[in-house]
Formats: C-alpha cells, sequence, structure tokens
C-alpha cells in the first residue's frame, strides 16, 4: 500500500514525514528525487537539453536552474513540456523504490504537486498537512532567503488548501494548536487498520 502526503509550501510535510521515519515507515520524497533525476537520468538530460537547449546544464553537468525557471516561469508551454519529461520519469522512479521497499507495512509518497501532478492517482490514500496561510509564510520566511511576494506568487499557483483537505482521506492540521505525534500516531494506526 502506498500513501501520498501533500500540502502547500511551508505547512510542514517534511516534519510529518520524519514522524512517520520514526515509525520505520519508508517515505519515497517526489521533489527530492526530481532534483536527482535531473541531473543523474541520462534520458531525462536528453530529453531537457532537446527542449531547454544546452545551455540547460552548467560545463561541469548539472542542471541550471535559473535558466530554466526563467523560461518556465515565463512560458506555460516550456512548464508543460518540462512537466512532460520530468513526472513520467520520477512516477517510475518511485515504481522501482516502492518494489525495493515491498516489505514495509506501507510507504509514503511526499510530493508539493501530487493533485496537480496526477500522481494522486497512483497512491492508495492520501493525507494532507495543512496550516494556515500566515504561519505558512512566516516558516518559510525563517527556512528559506526569499520575500512574503514570492512565497505568495507560489502559494497562488498551487492548489487552494480547502480543495486539497476535500480530496484527501486524511487531514493532519499543523497550526501550533494540535499534537503532530498524536495526529500521526492515529493515522498510521487507521492504515494498518485498512490492509
Amino acid at each position: 500500500m502506498q500513501v501520498g502526503i501533500t500540502g502547500g509550501i511551508g505547512s510542514g510535510k517534511s516534519t510529518v514525514c520524519k514522524i512517520f521515519e520514526v515509525l520505520d515507515i519508508p517515505v519515497y520524497y517526489a521533489d527530492d528525487r526530481a532534483k536527482w533525476l535531473m541531473n543523474n537520468d541520462t534520458n531525462l538530460i536528453e530529453g531537457i537539453k532537446s527542449v531547454f537547449g544546452n545551455e540547460a546544464y552548467h560545463p561541469d553537468g548539472t542542471l541550471n536552474r535559473p535558466f530554466i525557471a526563467n523560461i518556465v516561469f515565463n512560458d506555460k508551454s516550456k512548464l508543460a513540456e518540462l512537466n512532460a519529461l520530468v513526472h513520467p520519469a520520477v512516477f517510475q522512479d518511485g515504481v522501482s523504490w516502492n518494489e525495493a521497499n515491498a516489505s514495509a507495512p506501507y510507504t509514503l509518497k511526499e510530493a508539493a504537486i501530487l493533485f496537480e501532478s496526477g500522481s494522486y492517482l497512483t497512491v492508495d490514500k492520501v493525507i494532507t498537512v495543512f496550516a494556515p496561510k500566515e504561519i505558512r509564510i512566516k516558516r518559510v520566511l525563517m527556512r528559506d532567503d526569499t520575500t512574503r511576494e514570492a512565497i505568495e506568487a507560489r502559494m497562488d499557483k498551487q492548489m487552494p488548501e480547502e480543495e486539497k483537505i476535500e480530496r484527501s482521506d486524511f487531514v493532519i492540521y499543523n497550526d501550533d494548536e494540535h499534537s503532530l505525534i498524536e495526529q500521526v500516531l492515529d493515522i498510521h494506526r487507521k492504515i494498518l487498520e485498512l490492509k
């Protein structure tokens, strides 16, 4: 059984995933793997170069993130082309990873754009980590070298939190009022009962 876990920027997905990892539940971090694959998967690298040119990679072979970000931020069709290359590569990588972790009671697939990418269709259940907007903004301002405007621009591009909650099987409230550990333990028990 594979369970998806998602939430908006600054919601605390990573913190929640660490708690599941303490319970010996393996976590596939889709965004981290996507970054790794864009630097290491030769087929994906060739695909990215065919869409964006050789300038998409630095001379040392690493992805030229600012160059690509500038293009996809201003051209939705290029963003769609990039996603059409990256999402299938991450999906295949995730399938292999899941098979390698088949002995676990279940696995988690952490992805910021679980619904937007269609990845939710490949998991059995979905958990959304929710935090109020102001708390999320404060967390990201403390974590990243960025501005409030940049954070809000990223939030505006993500699916509304209410919609994620409606489409999820479980919700974890990371609002500094509810115990994260108690919520994770409760969901962990429920998932084990489903098996």
